[in-house]
């Protein structure tokens, strides 16, 4: 048993990742809102994650996500710091920056507070960024996880996140 402080579940998804990655040869950033930085903690857990691990990314506030991931003023006040527009720039912002293989976003609503009828609490916005692939196709996904509270959220697009980094994803 690793010794570890995160879900079995979290650990577990992170572990395929880092050895599915090592496997293909290729590296990985992340660029986290509503997680702040959970999907890297799941990842550094596992040994060995200093060698698919990039860079992460935790740009909770609009500033940050402008600064660290040059996500445009214009798409966040257009589209708002939840959208898909904001999880693509995020995701492509973090492989540039980082020089990583693929890049994944994670922007959402954890709550218990900042829901609103079309971006309620436990709505989550994640895209996948790759290096060699066609910037103006848009891989990008919205979940309503409901709200399973804080914690309940933050954990569940954790999970999605780390699923998009494997490179089997890649097939879908």
């Amino acid at each position: 048993m690793m010794d570890t402080i995160l879900p079995a579940e979290l650990v577990d998804a992170a572990r395929r990742v880092v050895e599915a990655n090592r496997a293909a040869g290729r590296t990985v950033a992340v660029a986290e809102s509503c997680t702040g930085g959970l999907v890297c903690a799941a990842i550094t857990e596992i040994p060995g994650s200093s060698e698919i691990l990039i860079a992460g990314f935790i740009t909770y506030s609009n500033a940050a996500k402008t600064k660290q991931l040059k996500v445009s003023r214009d798409v966040l006040e257009t589209f708002g710091a939840v959208s898909v527009a904001t999880a693509w720039s995020m995701a492509q912002g973090a492989l540039e920056q980082s020089g990583a293989d693929v890049a994944v976003a994670i922007t959402g609503v954890a709550g218990p507070g900042g829901g609103t009828d079309k971006k309620p609490v436990g709505h989550v916005v994640f895209a996948r960024a790759e290096k060699a692939a066609d910037p103006e196709v848009i891989v990008a996904d919205t979940r309503d996880f409901g709200d399973l509270g804080r914690g309940g959220v933050r954990l569940q697009a954790a999970l999605c996140a780390l699923e998009l980094l494997l490179p089997a994803a890649d097939s879908e």
